[in-house]
């Protein structure tokens, strides 16, 4: 087993669980890949893969494959550094293998990816065991039947993920073979964790929260696998630190429950806030689930939630009943070396704590489905999340299809986090750039919107950041004009609502398109800033940004211009300032890549924070 200790120690840095002997390790599980659903018994298989390219296709199965040529670090994509390769080439196909030693078991085996980009066909000990399509979202597998009695397992992967294929979700990634314009890297195939965990013949597969601020209830759905059973029951507990808030137990109809746990209304607002979700009071509930056959345990998770709402009334983003001033930063979750994946967990915490540190309550995930270990520090530590789907570039049946799926797999994947409180299906009008002239394509966004409502009907949605809105709950700005006096021309007191929404904006574009007039939804400015400075004798050279400053001190003073001009637009009711870091040739964040501050953190918090916004007792 030494071998495995070693491999598992790349699991974002931290060791895993490992069942050795029907035990469980004493090793922390504060890197566990899926933190709303944790058991203790699984092993991390990231580290050292063997790897190809493929690019004539020549490979269709892994009895094809007579050598291979490299080594790769997973979860690392084949484009970065640290995956030790650092090919940014084209390559549609890539091949991945691993051997590893599985413990004495009883019960099933489930092998999980976090993410593979595009789409995954899998192997274990050669036999097919199940494929994948979508770049940004997990899938799991049964591999019981195929696992050798003994000794050593292997799985394979084959990647394809087509360069310059724009049907299909990509985000941010280049279809050039050079990063160009507001484009990165690519990233291809397995970019997130992959694990394998041991389960019972019957386990709890999924579960999901929903918090009811209004009636003091949780809802709490789950989902049981494997063979059925007649006696089964879930027991519940939740608790708060030592206060235990529920403790029940539920009968298991076909495979499912769906409740509403009422908790005791604490009463006073001393009480009930301390209990309630924000980004300043970020209490989580924790929450312990079991699944019993009669007398026995045959599975055992632990999760947790928050009780919190979030919603709009007129012109406001409500959060827990109050009126709530949303100060996001866009964050677009690149790292130099290690591109769409986070160099290690504690990377991931520490950019949570750096927006906090820079006066920001929420983050912009911006064209990014971000791990879930993300969510979960956003979660622990307090920092509001809006989800936003990475887009196609053709309008195409094959494109639409694509996005549905795989939209309605991320919300799956992180509808009961806490931290999320605005979803985005659309951005800029990307995949669909006749929206003014083409029926289809306002359905589309329309068709998302609604659906994105039907499966998540507790959080606000945004049809289309940025400009040309159709059916939306917010009215989304993109404004890159870094001259406050304009921006308060614009959008200050002297304007009428109705003139607004006539005018066109930077890019051409119109904010509300014909026959979908603004209905008082709130009106945020969710793209603007900019502002570039970067290192070097001629900075111009090779990096960019919508207005460029020339040192530190001017970098200060328009950033706290602009803030402070923003601020004390009373039409707003939050803003989202671009951007977080230094993305590649994008050197407008406030952060360099490597997350160095350009200014000193509390000068940039002074400057978040300044001109008064539309405050609450807990929003400023």
């Amino acid at each position: 087993m030494e071998s495995l200790v070693r491999d598992i120690d790349n699991c974002y840095g931290e060791k895993c669980y490992s069942p050795i002997n029907g035990t469980t390790s004493p090793m922390p599980d504060m890197a566990y890949p899926r933190p709303q659903l944790q058991r203790s018994h699984w092993i991390c298989l990231n580290g050292a893969w063997k790897f190809n390219f493929d690019d004539e296709g020549r490979f269709i199965s892994p009895s094809n494959i007579s050598e291979w040529t490299h080594t790769i670090e997973v979860p690392f994509a084949p484009e970065s550094v640290r995956s030790g390769i650092g090919d940014t080439g084209f390559h549609p196909n890539c091949w991945y293998e691993r051997e590893f030693d599985l413990p004495q078991r009883n019960g099933k085996v489930l092998l999980h990816f976090g993410a593979v980009d595009y789409y995954a066909r899998v192997w274990v000990n050669g036999q097919f065991v199940g494929d994948h399509e979508g770049g940004h979202t997990p899938f799991s597998m049964d591999i019981t039947p195929v696992l050798n009695e003994t000794g050593t397992q292997k799985v394979t992967v084959w990647v394809q993920d087509d360069p310059q294929d724009l049907a299909k979700p990509r985000g941010k990634q280049d279809w050039l073979l050079e990063p160009h314009s507001i484009w990165y890297p690519r990233t291809t195939g397995i970019w997130q964790t992959v694990w394998v965990e041991c389960v019972g013949k019957t386990y709890i597969e999924r579960i999901r929260w929903t918090p009811h601020f209004e009636r003091w209830e949780i809802g709490f759905e789950a989902f049981v696998a494997g063979e059925k059973r007649d006696r089964l029951q879930l027991k519940v507990k939740l608790n708060v630190g030592e206060q235990v808030l529920v403790n029940d137990a539920y009968e298991v109809i076909n495979g499912e429950i769906h409740r509403r746990i009422a908790l005791s209304d604490p009463g006073i607002d001393d009480y009930r806030n301390a209990l309630l979700w924000s980004p300043e009071i970020p209490t989580l509930i924790n929450a312990e689930i079991q699944l019993w056959d009669g007398d026995k345990l045959i599975d055992q998770v632990k999760s947790y939630t928050a009780m919190r709402t979030v919603g709009i009334q007129r012109d406001r983003f409500m959060l827990n009943g109050r009126p709530y001033y949303l100060r996001l930063i866009l964050d677009q979750g690149y790292w130099p070396d290690t591109l769409m994946t986070a160099p290690s967990d504690e990377a991931l915490r520490r950019d949570v704590e750096l927006a906090k540190s820079m006066g920001f309550n929420g983050v912009r995930k911006h064209q990014k489905i971000e791990d879930p270990r993300f969510l979960y520090w956003a979660d622990v530590l307090g920092l509001m999340v809006w989800e936003e789907m990475p887009s196609a570039y053709r309008f195409t049946p094959k494109a639409v299809e694509r996005i549905t799926r795989e939209w309605t797999e991320v919300i799956q994947r992180d509808v009961s986090h806490p931290c999320i409180v605005v979803w985005v299906p659309f951005n800029e009008s990307w995949g669909v750039p006749n929206l003014t002239e083409t029926a289809a394509h306002r359905d589309y966004v329309q068709a998302l919107y609604y659906l994105t409502k039907t499966l998540d009907p507790t959080r606000p949605v945004i049809g289309n950041d940025g400009w040309e809105s159709i059916t939306t709950d917010i009215i989304a700005i993109h404004d890159y004009d870094t001259k406050p006096e304009r921006l308060v021309k614009r959008y200050g007191p002297e304007v009428k609502l109705s003139d607004l929404f006539d005018r066109k904006r930077p890019g051409g574009r119109v904010l509300t398109l014909d026959g979908y007039p603004h209905q008082g939804q709130p009106v945020m400015l969710t793209e603007f800033g900019g502002i570039a400075y970067t290192l070097g004798e001629n900075p111009e050279a090779e990096t960019w940004g919508y207005e460029r400053s020339f040192n530190i001190s001017e970098l200060e003073m328009k950033y706290g211009a602009l803030l402070e001009a923003v601020n004390t637009i009373e039409i707003f009711s939050g803003f989202c300032y671009t951007q977080f870091t230094d993305t590649f040739q994008e050197a407008n964040g406030l952060l360099y890549s490597d997350r160095t501050p350009k200014f000193p953190l509390a000068a940039i918090r002074a400057a978040t924070l300044s001109g008064g916004g539309i405050c609450t007792p807990t929003s400023c």
